[in-house]
């Protein structure tokens, strides 16, 4: 009975039902208490969606009745490296290798990936050299590319494309091949690397219903047009948390890592909570039209699950988070009934630049696809250009507005304008978010390593034969 239930919730995460599997495995938990293999399934149904309080949780109790458990180390050092606890992660699953476990090879992949995005070059470099049955794996190609890539760039690239055009698995694809088009593009190869991105984005990435978000969008500009706020907020003050909104690579992880600096502020990543309070009040029948008819008490309950998983991931010491979640531009109302209070910065690039930086990346193909295709990332940037605004006024918003290129030209003055919206004090430390020893999982892990720079800004010039007129409005 207990093989038959975990094989149906196995069958569950396979076909991706990771909500019905969460449901069942805490139900088996329940009767099986003392069992690692149920702590392990319902791990893996939250890690997926990003509840890594949960997530941690459960693997805690699964590792006091089972500490020598080979799948709740590996699961629970996955959980640490994505919290930005690397150093932890590290620790474990050495700890786990060290002891030839049965996912030995699973164990190696998610070692070398904290590595490298902790910055242990010569940590990564020396388990790859070790050798292992994990570099039979096809996906150990982009990991031993990154180790080469200092010494033969042009032999790293070589073996990036190749498993970019030659490999089945889609997910590797997309990883070698955007890290190629990385790489492609700091040396000026320009055409290569669109030529590539276009060739990933093909083969990977599924067709982006992008009516759907602009449906979504209109009707809540429907509902601002009327002129006043068509709902009260109805959860309990969130004075000490802070939101991003922006669109990805437009600046946001540079703001985080430096507000991060900050003894007050805690940078909490891109924490899936507010698309968690959005998906409930979808489920409850109330978003958006209905959002007045939101019970006080489903509104607290709400954020206290939001208020759970961003103080989870809260640095001690810190009395305030900061979270960088891409999606709040489309949610503001949604926040604004849960946690009423919150401040939120809306931080703006050039969207051009955005735009090309976007397109050369590796966002998820499915809740990111329409990065797929400049003409519908520019009618995305389009969108969030006429709501945000909209809203901050309609909704009377803490919000104050940062221009990324005003940021690192002024960094002082303008961060100083963000602390003053948020009624924190300055503190120099936020002006050197490359001293910031937190782990950053995206896709600018490499740039906020280094001094604030200019570097980026006018990137869209080394591909300015991709943008046409339809994007001078927005320039």
């Amino acid at each position: 009975m207990d093989q038959a239930e975990l094989a149906a919730i196995e069958a569950l995460i396979r076909q991706q039902r990771h909500a019905e599997g969460l449901g069942r495995a805490e139900r088996f938990i329940a009767r099986n208490p003392r069992s690692a293999a149920g702590y392990s399934a319902a791990v893996r149904c939250l890690i997926p969606s990003g509840r890594l309080a949960r997530a941690a949780e459960l693997s805690d109790r699964g590792l006091r009745v089972a500490p020598a458990d080979d799948t709740l180390n590996l699961l629970k050092g996955i959980i640490e490296h994505r919290l930005g606890q690397s150093a932890q992660a590290v620790e474990r699953l050495s700890r786990l290798i060290a002891r030839r476990p049965s996912n030995e090879v699973e164990a190696s992949f998610a070692l070398a990936e904290a590595l490298h995005r902790a910055g242990r070059r010569e940590e990564l470099d020396a388990l790859v050299a070790k050798g292992g049955a994990w570099l039979n794996d096809e996906r150990a190609i982009v990991f031993s590319a990154r180790t080469i890539q200092r010494n033969d760039r042009a032999q790293a690239v070589s073996l990036l494309e190749s498993a970019a055009r030659g490999a089945c698995s889609p997910l590797l694809k997309r990883i070698a091949g955007f890290e190629a088009v990385r790489m492609l593009d700091a040396d000026g190869r320009y055409a290569e690397a669109l030529e590539l991105a276009r060739f990933v984005h093909r083969e990977t990435t599924p067709t982006y219903d992008v009516g759907a978000l602009e449906a979504d969008v209109e009707a809540q500009r429907r509902l601002a047009a009327k002129g006043r706020a068509w709902f009260e907020p109805k959860g309990p003050a969130a004075a000490t948390t802070a939101f991003v909104v922006g669109m990805p690579r437009s600046g946001t992880t540079l703001l985080e890592q430096m507000l991060d600096r900050h003894p007050r502020i805690a940078g909490i990543g891109e924490y899936e909570g507010a698309f968690a309070i959005h998906e409930s009040l979808v489920g409850l029948g109330v978003w958006p039209n209905d959002l007045r008819s939101l019970q006080p008490a489903d509104a607290a309950r709400l954020a206290a699950e939001y208020l759970e998983g961003a103080v989870a991931r809260r640095r001690a010491g810190a009395d305030w988070t900061f979270d960088k979640t891409l999606n709040v531009w489309r949610l503001l109302p949604a926040v604004a009934a849960v946690l009423p209070g919150s401040a939120f910065i809306h931080i703006t690039r050039d969207a051009r630049d955005t735009a090309i930086s976007m397109h050369l990346s590796n966002f998820h193909p499915r809740s990111w696809g329409f990065t797929a295709s400049l003409d519908t990332i520019r009618r995305v940037i389009a969108l969030e250009r006429a709501l945000v605004p909209q809203m901050a006024a309609l909704l009377g918003l803490r919000l104050v507005h940062v221009r990324y290129e005003d940021l690192v030209a002024e960094p002082e003055r303008e961060i100083r304008r963000v602390l003053d919206a948020m009624g924190v004090p300055f503190d120099p430390a936020v002006l050197a978010p490359e001293q910031n020893a937190r782990t950053v999982l995206t896709l600018s892990y490499e740039q906020v390593r280094r001094p604030i720079n200019r570097s980026s800004i006018g990137r869209w010039r080394n591909y300015a034969p991709a943008f046409d007129a339809s994007w001078d409005a927005l320039a």
